[in-house]
């Protein structure tokens, strides 16, 4: 039996965000997908979240149903004021903040500019690349040439070139929606992986957070987990061996049982 309750709009921090709600009863928590993944291919992960949680899947500006187009700020700090607008204009009090990849580093700066409500973050493998450090794992190419093959229209056969591994109904999905994903937002936000520090926000981070570590993905390596706990003490880490970075997609029984009891109930 599906969870889903509706999909809605909101005007908040000067724009629409569309949001999918699931489970419509407890705790309230609020995901934030990354880069280019609009809400809806969170689906399968936000249904199980909404066993124990009412669940609230963002469409991150320039993606999905959310505002987009050239006049809007796709800026790190407009993103993570979109979300503490978002929850105020919900009015969740009290709030759970999950982020995947792009997703987890505008929700580390979300909880550290606007902590009101923040009750714990988890951050799902967040890109650690900055100023003065290695590069993201992934090029720029490997999204450009995706969306714009997406916005002439393309079969999930066509999009399993660019994500070998999922399933053809994850596919299937992505190639149904990727076209929403505005090219110049999926550039800003790349190049931020690079011109932005993630780190700046740990030492300011205030509710307990739990870093969930892809074992084959590549992106944050022993070197970094170490100094991520070091720079905030009340991070707590975990690692999923046999998922790439779209951990969930990988190993959806491995990602739940990450989460063990640090939102309450056991997910797995």
């Amino acid at each position: 039996m599906s969870t889903f309750v509706h999909g809605g709009n909101v005007q908040a921090n000067g724009i629409r965000q569309h949001y999918l709600r699931y489970g419509g009863k407890g705790p309230a928590l609020v995901l934030i997908p990354g880069i280019t993944s609009p809400a809806i291919t969170w689906g399968f992960v936000a249904e199980r979240l909404g066993e124990h949680f009412d669940t609230y899947v963002l469409d991150v500006r320039g993606r999905g149903l959310s505002s987009t187009g050239p006049d809007l700020d796709y800026s790190a700090d407009a993103c993570a004021d979109d979300i503490g607008a978002f929850a105020q204009a919900l009015n969740l009090d009290s709030y759970h903040l999950v982020g995947h990849s792009m997703g987890a580093r505008f929700a580390v700066r979300s909880a550290v500019k606007h902590p009101a409500g923040v009750n714990r973050l988890v951050l799902i493998d967040p890109p650690v690349s900055g100023p003065g450090r290695r590069e993201y794992p992934s090029k720029l190419p490997w999204y450009v040439d995706s969306i714009r093959q997406s916005l002439l229209g393309m079969d999930a056969e066509a999009m399993r070139a660019f994500c070998a591994t999922w399933t053809d109904e994850q596919l299937q999905l992505r190639a149904e929606w990727l076209h929403t994903c505005y090219e110049p937002a999926i550039v800003r936000a790349f190049n931020d992986f690079h011109d932005v520090d993630f780190h700046q926000d740990l030492p300011k981070l205030q509710p307990p957070a739990l870093l969930m570590i892809a074992g084959r993905g590549g992106v944050i390596q022993p070197e970094d987990e170490a100094e991520i706990l070091d720079l905030q003490p009340n991070i707590r880490s975990v690692h999923v061996a046999n998922a790439g970075h779209m951990i969930p997609w990988d190993d959806l029984d491995g990602f739940f049982a990450a989460f063990g009891d640090f939102l309450g109930p056991r997910l797995n």
